[in-house]
């Protein structure tokens, strides 16, 4: 053992211990982060729970290990419930107050988006005015040191060559030690703490340059030869690190704008919830109350126009709501007594009551706020490459500027060693490496606020990845191609047995079950006037049907699996159920007292949307497989219908993942969409779990991604916005990469000998700036991808 991983395996005083769902070797006395893979720790006891999880539980799965395992990262105490801020880049950095972080200093950011102020970012406002400041000091100096060169050159002889000097100091001094302070103080850090990053050379580089400037106006008599010109003068270079200063900061005010716009994505979500909910009483009377006083259970009255203030069922009346800020889809949706509807959407011209089932934190409105926000910090595994270049890339670059740096002064022409300084602080300058650090975040955070708007939630930014790589797409039947909702179709008795007593005998067992064939078949009892009697002993067998008592006699009612295991023969049975299963239908063996009585047969409508996004997503490349616990001749017949490559049909749900891990030990990158208890462990286990918004709790949970709606085309959107991000990251990656790969021999003077080029520091600046530039403008490219 480590020492790292020794000091995560303490003993809790109160006896609760916090440990990894994904290392439980790591244990600590309280909540944190797990030094080996970045996920938040729970408590022991709920390991389990959160186990299965698989691959969509590594939201920061590819952080810097070293610093995750200092504890000194996270310093939020124990049991602190106000905002807390992290970094962009390296989430195990959490403090209580904002700042820089450590590690690569970028300004801290707050995990939860909702206790953002209102206001403007204050770091914004304070780069936006050190930027004004920095550029209404820098333009003059540019104009005093530039002007010989501009044909201006009775600039410097109005004041002479000596106050010349000084008044180049006045200007630069204030740019440098003011408007850059945040930049050198990040640099100083990175130097005490030894975690080199791009502020570590931007501040190399700018002190270099106005240390040796001040030196020159103050002590001009203390340079030997070799920094002088042939006229006995020493050069000074305010206006370099005086541009440089400005040109970061116009890098960072940019960065920061673009942040500030996704965060506002996400505060414009917070903003869509009604701060009012109008309560009707017991007693007939209505009240408006504030948001936050609303209970579940309260029944509330949403009139024409109004938002629906929390997650419901109408009570009464109709009237179409839109929810587009949900699902993307522009069309209202028809809601009458029974419906649920989502808090935030909008009502149309009918009044109606509704029931409160989920309020504050737990409606779907905060829950995507949440979601989106984890999303935006989260790491795609792509950007462990950019961690690794810039791991060894700042000390590579300062042993380049000192390298420049000799050999301009051993071999370069006179003044030497002012060149040597010139081609040191423009190597330094010039390989910033600010750009490759924004490169994945900044298309990561685009994306997913993209998504949302599309009803396509990302849990992380590993499933956006993964998600562009993968070939097989598993698809669940019931609720995931069909309308989940299915229909009572017939019911066919045995000689001696009448088909409203088979009925009546199932839909009494089935009142126990919370699966919607069985539901199908209880609603369809009670449309035909069928009284139901009372059911006990009720036992689901998993993947095979349901067994109880109903009026003293024993009922059970499932698949052929069901019947074999009791002992049964249903040859007589085969062929009727067979014409059904052809038809599409899902049938159902009754057996009442050890004998079969019966068959049931249930329908599922195939969603309309359906056929069209099978087609879409045959052309997007997926191999589409539909797992299943129906008939094989039932599963047959839908999937030639819609097109499908490949069935699995009387599936148990261990069998999914069963399914998807032999897919995968043929190599084969694979996603799983589903929506129910059942479907969980195969979407934990898949490449990417896809969840149906419209179904259980713990398949979202388990899931990469959530499609709002529930339909198959939000998987089409999904993949497009997957390649469309993956896409801008090996974009934003080049242009990072490709203004240091030739920028910094440049800087470093390779063309000097045969062309006689020697860029200054401030074109190094700006050539940095620009490659930030360049990957921020190009992430914001994601906001009008078409999805």
């Amino acid at each position: 053992m480590n020492e790292a991983e020794g000091s995560h395996k303490e003993t809790s005083a109160n006896g609760v211990e916090y440990t990894c769902p994904m290392h439980p070797e790591v244990r600590q006395d309280k909540p944190g982060n797990c030094p080996k893979c970045g996920m938040h720790l729970v408590p022991e006891k709920e390991v389990h729970a959160h186990s299965g999880h698989g691959h969509h539980a590594h939201a920061h799965a590819h952080q810097d290990h070293a610093a995750a395992a200092d504890k000194s990262y996270d310093t939020v105490p124990s049991g602190y419930d106000g905002p807390v801020y992290t970094c962009p880049m390296h989430a195990q950095v959490r403090r209580i107050e904002p700042g820089s972080c450590p590690i690569c200093g970028m300004g801290l950011e707050l995990e939860n988006a909702a206790m953002a102020a209102e206001g403007p970012n204050p770091e914004l406002v304070d780069f936006t005015h050190r930027f004004w400041v920095g550029t209404a000091l820098t333009v003059p100096l540019l104009v005093l040191t530039m002007g010989p060169y501009l044909g201006l050159s009775g600039v410097r002889g109005i004041f002479g060559e000596r106050a010349t000097l000084w008044i180049e100091l006045v200007l630069g001094t204030p740019v440098v030690l003011w408007c850059g302070w945040p930049f050198l103080t990040r640099g100083w850090n990175s130097f005490r703490s030894m975690n080199l990053n791009m502020f570590s050379l931007i501040g190399m580089g700018v002190m270099s340059a106005w240390t040796f400037s001040v030196v020159a106006v103050l002590a001009p008599d203390i340079f030997p030869a070799g920094f002088r010109d042939p006229e006995g003068h020493v050069g000074v270079y305010f206006e370099a690190a005086a541009v440089i200063v400005t040109l970061v900061l116009l890098g960072q005010v940019m960065e920061l704008r673009a942040r500030e716009g996704t965060g506002k994505a996400i505060r414009a979500l917070l903003d869509l919830a009604a701060k009012t909910a109008r309560i009707v009483r017991e007693d007939g009377t209505e009240e408006e109350i504030p948001l936050d006083d609303v209970q579940v259970g309260d029944r509330l009255r949403v009139r024409p126009g109004d938002k629906v203030p929390v997650d419901g069922v109408v009570l009464d009346g109709r009237s179409s709501v839109d929810e587009s800020m949900i699902t993307g889809e522009p069309v209202p949706v028809e809601k009458v007594a029974g419906e649920s509807v989502t808090g935030a959407t909008i009502n149309g011209t009918g009044s109606l009551v509704i029931e409160a089932r989920r309020v504050g934190a737990d409606t779907m409105l905060s829950q995507i706020v949440e979601m989106v926000a984890n999303a935006q910090r989260s790491r795609a595994p792509i950007q462990k490459y950019a961690d690794k270049i810039a791991g060894f890339f700042v000390p590579a670059v300062i042993g380049v500027a000192l390298l420049a740096f000799v050999g301009w002064a051993v071999w370069g022409p006179s003044p030497a060693l002012s060149y040597a300084l010139i081609a040191a602080v423009a190597v330094l300058i010039i390989a910033c490496p600010c750009a490759l650090g924004l490169a994945t975040p900044m298309s990561i955070m685009t994306a997913t606020g993209r998504g949302a708007q599309a009803g396509v939630l990302i849990k992380n930014a590993e499933a956006l990845e993964r998600f562009e790589k993968v070939g097989t797409l598993i698809v669940d039947k019931t609720g995931t191609l069909t309308e989940g909702k299915p229909r009572l179709i017939g019911v066919f008795a045995e000689p001696g047995h009448d088909e409203s007593e088979v009925l009546r005998l199932a839909a009494t067992l089935e009142k126990g079950s919370e699966h919607p064939l069985a539901e199908a078949i209880v609603d369809g009892a009670e449309e035909r006037g069928v009284k139901l009697g009372s059911a006990g002993e009720f036992e689901a067998v998993t993947g095979k049907g349901v067994k109880g008592t109903v009026d003293g006699r024993p009922v059970a009612l499932g698949n052929i699996k069901l019947v074999q295991d009791l002992g049964l023969q249903a040859d007589d049975l085969t062929n009727r159920a067979n014409e059904r299963r052809d038809a599409g239908e899902t049938v159902m063996f009754v057996v009442v007292e050890g004998k079969i009585a019966g068959l049931v047969s249930v329908a599922d409508p195939v969603k309309e949307t359906t056929p069209a996004a099978l087609k879409a997503l045959h052309e997007l490349g997926f191999r589409i497989i539909m797992a299943t616990g129906d008939n094989e001749r039932t599963a047959r017949a839908v999937a030639a219908r819609l097109g499908i490559d490949e069935i699995r049909a009387d599936v148990l749900p261990e069998d999914k993942a069963s399914i998807i891990k032999e897919l995968q030990g043929q190599g084969e990158k694979v996603a799983m969409a589903g929506d129910g208890v059942n479907d969980a462990p195969a979407l934990a286990q898949a490449d990417v779990g896809i969840a149906m918004g419209t179904g259980a709790d713990v398949a979202i949970e388990s899931a990469g991604i959530t499609l709002v709606k529930g339909n198959l085309d939000g998987i089409v959107r999904a993949r497009r916005l997957a390649r469309a991000a993956m896409g801008n990251i090996r974009q934003n990656l080049f242009f990072a990469l490709i203004y240091n790969a030739a920028g910094v021999p440049v800087a470093a003077g390779v063309l000097y000998p045969v062309f006689g080029i020697l860029i200054s520091p401030m074109f190094a600046a700006f050539a940095m700036s620009a490659s930030s530039i360049s990957v921020v403008l190009n992430s914001l490219r994601l906001r009008g991808t078409r999805i």
